[in-house]
């Protein structure tokens, strides 16, 4: 499901890419409580090694208050690698008013982690996360942890990892989604500032049997409903996910495929949740039109949206990032 996601969109992602030293005293972006924007979130998941800087056609961080960089994950024995275009990336963010995030774990994460989570190695990987959020200036860690990496090792190593970044003043923030809701305690989602709902990939390429809808605005509504009614999570702490993408069912429907290509592919298509390509096959995704819903919808009923992800996103005035803000700024 969302492992399976992940992993495809992996893919699209190195097209994408070919296509196109921090401040210390950045108060607004360092101070987790500041109300960016008002006090509705918008949070965009960016791929790791993304370099914005002098690039056309890039996300507008001025649309967004949380930017979240996936994946930060250590190697085999606990260690980070020093990359210095995530200093670059929080130094933009900043520039904007935007929070950063270094969020860990993703659908398809390296199999140690699971290792690193665990036992006597946690304390040391707990202790490595808060770190670096002061070696990058960065504000918080996002937990992205998914199926079975949701484990007897989960509730403890979020309790550890709150009280290391609350000592530094840092945010903490996760990934959650309704499949995996029975793997959550109350007591591990207690611990988040805020959650990021994964509202998206009901079904997928995993399961060709079942085509249709990935994300419709029925399991918004019902996921929003479950986590905020059922497991008590006060609104202002939920974030509605939405999707920049699509998946493909039938006769040469692509696996995947991007907001952006959509549009670009078919320029009819960016005000509808489906299209039809040559051979049959259709690709659900979320329009201009559902997002907005979605964005009403979280308006009300949540504390802000979530975006996988930025780079998958069309410009100009068919951007699913314009549609957000259109609606928040009404």
């Amino acid at each position: 499901m969302i492992t399976k996601r992940k992993t495809l969109i992996t893919a699209t992602l190195a097209g994408l890419l070919l296509i196109g030293a921090c401040g210390k005293n950045d108060t607004k972006a360092n101070n987790p409580t500041d109300p960016v924007k008002g006090n509705f979130r918008v949070v965009g998941y960016l791929p790791r090694g993304v370099d914005l800087s002098g690039q056309t056609g890039m996300p507008d961080l001025g649309k967004i208050t949380h930017l979240n960089i996936a994946f930060m994950n250590p190697d085999s024995t606990g260690a980070f690698p020093a990359d210095e275009n995530i200093s670059k990336l929080t130094a933009l963010a900043h520039a904007s008013g935007v929070s950063v995030l270094l969020s860990i774990g993703g659908g398809n994460p390296p199999a140690h982690l699971k290792t690193l989570l665990g036992g006597s190695h946690q304390a040391a990987l707990v202790q490595a996360l808060a770190a670096l959020t002061e070696q990058y200036n960065c504000d918080g860690i996002d937990v992205d942890l998914e199926g079975d990496f949701i484990d007897g090792n989960y509730e403890r190593f979020v309790k550890n990892l709150a009280v290391a970044l609350r000592a530094k003043k840092k945010l903490m923030t996760a990934a959650i989604a309704t499949a995996y809701a029975n793997s959550y305690t109350d007591a591990a989602l207690a611990q988040y500032d805020f959650v990021n709902i994964m509202s998206y990939d009901k079904t997928g390429p995993w399961t060709p049997s079942n085509p249709g809808p990935h994300a419709p605005y029925s399991m918004a509504v019902d996921d929003l409903a479950y986590w905020g009614g059922t497991r008590g999570i006060p609104k202002a702490k939920m974030t509605l996910g939405l999707p920049f993408y699509g998946y493909g069912f039938g006769a040469n429907a692509p696996e995947s495929m991007s907001y952006q290509d959509i549009v670009n592919k078919y320029p009819a298509s960016w005000n509808v949740d489906q299209l039809t390509v040559p051979g049959g096959g259709i690709v659900y995704y979320n329009g201009y039109a559902t997002i907005q819903d979605k964005t009403a919808l979280a308006l009300k009923n949540a504390g802000g949206v979530m975006i996988w992800q930025l780079l998958q996103d069309a410009t100009g005035e068919r951007s699913l990032l314009k549609a957000i803000n259109t609606i928040i700024h009404h």
